[in-house]
């Protein structure tokens, strides 16, 4: 194939995002969050289905006793799906009502680690949480604009994660405890470049980045040099996530907040980036 194809012209998400590659169903998710509304891509025929949600959702996670969890405006919910279900678990921040969630990912060990951020954009009152399996709420991090990400290296010693505002992602260093140090900024963007937004770690320990603004996805080095560049047509590039069996199959998320949109922007891109990815993992509760 060539670099990228549209996988499907026919859906156009205003803000798509949060990808997630789920064996289980031979299917990719993501998430809508301004619809809000979330979505299945089929791999075995290519069937697209869309769910509208009833408040922003900002990603989902697989369970790995069945269903998901997802991270909405008001919190964390249990979901199912055919039918719909969804269950209130927690709101980490009943006291910022203009907070939502962004962005989400689970470790190796079963917790989800996910930002929130101040939907105006306005204030820089979003944080850094991990949901652990017992369903306890750990604040991890704060003073985010607009936190994306996270993703954890292939060894499992950092985790990264950005504050797009501020054009900057973040390495920490993290324990087996899932405690997180030593906050380093190691990826700068440019003004040229765009926002760094939603990321992705891949089986060679390489980070690919979208950029939101920037019309494109980035490989950077576990030493943080971008070795690589994807040129897209759109140009709010959001998530990507790795696929399929063989997990050598990426797919890319874009948006149509604040544009007049064309055809490839909001679509959802299929990218040969030529690596493959790690193993999605589940939430342990």
């Amino acid at each position: 194939m060539a670099e990228w194809k549209i996988v499907e012209r026919g859906v156009q998400d205003v803000l798509g995002e949060g990808t997630l590659w789920s064996p289980r169903d031979n299917a990719v998710y993501w998430v809508d969050i301004l619809a809000p509304a979330l979505n299945r891509l089929s791999l075995a025929d290519g069937d697209i289905r869309r769910w509208p949600m009833p408040e922003p959702l900002g990603w989902v996670v697989e369970r790995a006793k069945g269903g998901f969890i997802g991270g909405f405006k008001s919190g964390f919910a249990e979901i199912d799906l055919d039918p719909l279900a969804i269950r209130p678990i927690v709101d980490p921040e009943p006291h910022l009502p203009g907070n939502r969630m962004n962005d989400g990912k689970a470790d190796a060990q079963g917790r989800i680690w996910c930002g929130t951020m101040d939907m105006a954009e306005e204030q820089d009152c979003g944080s850094l949480y991990r949901l652990d399996p017992d369903l306890r709420v750990v604040s991890m991090d704060s003073g985010y604009r607009v936190p994306n990400g996270p993703a954890f290296s292939d060894c499992g010693r950092w985790l990264y994660h950005a504050d797009t505002g501020r054009r900057v992602i973040y390495r920490f260093r993290r324990a087996e405890d899932g405690s997180i140090a030593d906050r380093t900024p190691f990826i700068h963007f440019s003004e040229a470049d765009g926002y760094p937004d939603g990321m992705t770690v891949d089986a060679e320990g390489h980070l690919w980045v979208a950029h939101w603004g920037g019309s494109r996805i980035s490989r950077f080095s576990p030493d943080g040099e971008r070795v690589r560049s994807i040129p897209l047509p759109a140009r709010q590039v959001t998530n990507i996530t790795f696929a399929g069996e063989g997990l050598d199959r990426m797919f890319v998320t874009s948006a149509t907040i604040g544009l007049e949109a064309t055809d490839y922007d909001g679509a959802l891109y299929e990218v040969d980036g030529g690596v493959r990815g790690l193993p999605t993992h589940h939430f342990g509760g």
